[in-house]
């Protein structure tokens, strides 16, 4: 059996009390650096590693730095792209500091109660992903915010409440897609995309029909097509767009589920490989480079997305960010890439 190094024994060999030890692993108090440097290598020597439940207790903290997901039935949540890159850029901040996330899952019939989450110390900060624009959410977000708590919202944008948000230039990283196309020749650009509760939707149709009257193109709202960010519904979409598909020569997908799913369904539909539209799609997972032909999409910069968001939460955490700064307006938006590959071309 190996044995386990106690703090009694790390504070023995470094000449210290083993209050002195909780104060240094913990990072509780002023120290001289003699001192530190002492016990550390101590600890070192030994092989002591403190537990997370006490180094908790020492911060009177719960230790948890909480992440909400949404509720997508039958999804793989965890192989999306999107949720896999933003999880690994929050895990990354949050092992940094000794933080272990807590994965939240909202109910299908109901907003998650933030505010008792963080009253039975459950965590000690929140992310929030799939935040839709709905009265039940923004009530649960404005309480939170009121009582001071650490939180931000990943990828939703809440007009006027001054939510710690980080985001990415959605309306910019739509209108190089369609300008893109453009471009390229095409004219008759049809638009997938998604729920119009996410402000990422909304923002997407901006930059969509801002870049059609730079270029003198009228929208037409029939050419406007609705999913929810399946390849399912790119599937059910592109079922659609068979009767209407002479008036069409590009298509923008609001991601790249729905454009890969809108390219298998033209092939579904019998639909040959030489009239399928042109696609760009949006996210540049993994998949893009996969489909035949290789999709052309739009680069978000997720894993920094759930960087950022965690070091800002970790830092309200540490700072003890007051009520009165949360209320300020404080948004992050990162730029977006256009990623060219063949699914683009004339």
């Amino acid at each position: 059996m190996i044995a386990i190094a106690s703090r009694k024994e790390v504070a023995e060999l470094a000449g210290v009390s083993e209050a002195t030890v909780s104060r240094v692993l913990n990072n509780v108090g002023p120290l001289k650096e003699e001192t530190k440097q002492k016990v550390l290598a101590a600890a070192k020597e030994l092989g002591y590693v403190p537990s997370s439940l006490a180094r908790s207790f020492a911060r009177k903290r719960s230790g948890n730095l909480g992440v909400v997901m949404p509720y997508l039935p039958k999804a793989r949540l965890f192989s999306a792209y999107y949720f896999s890159e933003i999880l690994s850029g929050i895990g990354s901040k949050a092992r940094e500091e000794g933080y272990d996330l807590l994965m939240l899952f909202r109910d299908p019939d109901g907003t998650l109660d933030y505010s008792g989450m963080f009253g039975m110390r459950k965590i000690d900060g929140c992310i929030i992903l799939g935040a839709k624009d709905e009265p039940e959410e923004l009530h649960a977000l404005r309480h939170i915010r009121d009582e001071g708590q650490p939180f931000c919202v990943i990828n939703q944008h809440f007009e006027g409440e001054g939510f710690f948000e980080v985001d990415a230039d959605h309306e910019v990283g739509s209108w190089q897609a369609v300008k893109h196309l453009i471009q390229q020749g095409h004219r008759k650009i049809a638009f997938l995309n998604g729920p119009p509760e996410y402000s990422n939707s909304r923002d997407r149709h901006n930059g969509y029909v801002r870049a059609l009257k730079e270029e003198g193109l009228e929208w037409d709202s029939t050419l406007q097509f609705k999913g929810n960010f399946s390849r399912r519904s790119g599937i059910q979409a592109a079922a659609g767009m068979v009767a209407v598909l002479d008036r069409i020569d590009a298509i923008f997908a609001a991601n790249d589920r729905m454009a890969i799913g809108l390219q298998q369904g033209f092939r579904e539909q019998g639909i040959p490989d030489q009239r399928i539209p042109a696609i760009v799609g949006y996210d540049d997972s993994d998949a893009a480079e996969l489909t035949n032909p290789a999709l052309s999409s739009v680069r978000v910069p997720f894993y920094q997305l759930g960087e950022i968001a965690a070091s800002r939460v970790l830092q309200m955490m540490e700072d003890g960010t007051s009520s009165e700064l949360l209320r300020e307006p404080k948004q992050i938006k990162l730029p977006t890439e256009l990623v060219v590959r063949a699914s683009s071309s004339p």
